[in-house]
């Protein structure tokens, strides 16, 4: 197919730029097919009138973001479609203009945290996301070279949506406080930004400063899409450990790092340590819980026994461990609360959090907010967490499948795990595992599972004591010896077993 090769999960992502020393594959001619077949998908799917409709365009701060912003708009009103282009836009506050601004549906260009020269699509309607399946479709619309044919041309309108977005996310700290915003209920409060030169400085000047926190040692918050100071992204060592110095520095009550396009987010609290991956879903858990017991939060399949143990002991809730991929934990999340199930909230470990009351959409600012919320009312997020147990070793390594059909081989080594594990004493497998096979040691577990579209099976171990991952690993290399097909020399290479 020819434009296939550019859909990965329910995004469009390519090389945008020549300068990474990468053949660029999200040409202009692939913006503007990929474009032109959502409108055609989106008029034939809810049958509309082209010249009826407007949709909103944002970007992130990539280096190529204008230029293929400009495309885009280009290809929306020769279909005959007005637009709403916002310009430099967060992606949760681009869906949002579908709520405030009643656009029919909204075109974000970004590619998350990946490298500056990369870059893409995200296509949304009033419903939410396009899923992978609706994303198929209109990648093979594109590739039959399909478009509309418009007698009028659509109009062009900038707007800064994002002042609007910002006014609601003050609006939510002053309503839950009591207090109005002349009366800054953030004033006495040191909170820093980092976003990384991508799209979420604007959380520091629109949001925080505004409503009264001094934000003095915020950083990277200029838009510079070659991201010259760290990648933006909350999961990346050298970005946290730059969040983390800056809070300690300066004193902060609270550090706020974004990835590229604000739909992640990660924290770190005023003694310097992250609030981060099972620290973060274990806090907003207790946001979304709101006090009550009959809750259940969806994640995804890698978090912690401890985190499991908090959510159900401490808070009282439900944990529903899922598949990996943020988009299969919100549509559980939804699932679920369609089955009459209390289901607050979907995240996943590596940050993306969509909680029920905000459209069940991963938006890192509203979580951010939440969070600021509960500092705003006097509540220590450090003593929040402290029940949370934190495991003294954690690692992900991954086994490449070399047969060809990838998938049959890596299933058929899961089946073979999961009656070894059953067969020893000393595994315990899993009662929640949905995803793979999970199996509990006396350190702590580790889990295998199988990618969905690369030829790879990840592994996850966590230990409660130092030295248990070595010791778990040392405990199951001989079991993957068995096939040939299947790479784990890295169990052999790993630095814990020097």
């Amino acid at each position: 197919m020819k434009y296939d090769h550019l859909k990965s999960g329910t995004d469009i992502r390519g090389v945008a730029s020549p300068l990474g020393g990468k053949e660029v594959t999200l040409t202009e001619e692939a913006v503007y097919d990929l474009v032109s077949a959502f409108t055609v998908w989106y008029v034939n799917r809810f049958e509309k009138d082209p010249a009826a409709l407007t949709f909103a365009v944002g970007r992130d701060s990539r280096i190529t973001g204008e230029k293929i912003a400009e495309t885009v708009r280009k290809a929306l009103i020769e279909a005959g479609i007005s637009v709403l282009d916002c310009g430099l836009a967060s992606t949760p506050a681009m869906f949002m203009t579908t709520v405030d601004l009643a656009a029919d549906a909204a075109v974000q260009i970004t590619a998350s945290h990946h490298p500056f020269d990369r870059n893409g699509l995200k296509f949304f309607l009033p419903s939410g996301g396009l899923d992978a399946s609706e994303l198929a479709e209109v990648v093979a619309i594109a590739d039959c070279g399909e478009s509309l044919i418009c007698n009028t041309r659509g109009q062009v309108k900038a707007v800064d949506y994002m002042r609007q977005y910002a006014a609601g996310l003050r609006r939510m700290i002053c309503e839950a406080v009591g207090k109005r915003e002349e009366e800054k209920p953030l004033a006495g409060y040191h909170l820093i930004v980092d976003a990384g030169n991508g799209a979420g400085g604007f959380y520091a000047y629109e949001v925080l400063e505004k409503l009264g926190a001094d934000i003095t040692g915020s950083q990277f918050l200029e838009p510079d899409g070659r991201f010259p100071n760290h990648i933006p992204n909350p999961e990346n060592e050298e970005a946290m450990a730059s969040i983390c110095a800056a809070v300690k520095a300066n004193r902060a009550d609270l550090g706020i790092i974004f990835d590229t396009d604000v739909d992640r987010a990660g924290c770190v609290g005023a003694d310097g340590s992250e609030i981060n991956r099972n620290r973060l879903i274990a806090l907003a858990a207790y946001i979304a819980a709101e006090g009550r017991k009959d809750f259940t939060v969806v994640t995804d399949s890698v978090t912690s026994d401890g985190l499991k143990t908090y959510i159900e002991k401490t808070l009282g809730g439900t944990h529903y461990r899922y598949r990996r991929g943020y988009k299969n934990v919100i549509d559980k999340a939804k699932e679920l609360c369609a089955q009459g199930v209390n289901c607050p909230l979907a995240i996943e470990t590596s940050g993306h959090a969509a909680l029920r009351e905000n459209y069940f959409l991963d938006d890192g600012a509203y979580l951010v907010t939440k969070i600021v919320i509960e500092l705003a009312k006097g509540h220590s997020i450090e003593k929040l967490l402290e029940p949370l147990a934190l495991p003294a070793e954690e690692t992900e390594l991954r086994f490449a499948i070399k047969a060809e059909d990838f998938a049959a081989y890596g299933n058929e080594v899961l089946e073979k795990l999961n009656a070894y594990a059953a067969a020893r004493p000393d595994y315990k497998l899993a009662d929640d595992s949905r995803e793979g096979v999970r199996i509990s040691t006396k350190n702590g577990f580790f889990l295998l599972r199988l990618s969905v579209h690369d030829p790879v099976m990840p592994i996850n171990f966590e230990s409660n004591v130092p030295g248990g991952i070595r010791e778990d690993i040392n405990g199951i290399r001989a079991f993957f010896k068995q096939f040939d097909l299947l790479d784990t020399s890295v169990l052999d290479d790993h630095a814990m077993l020097k």
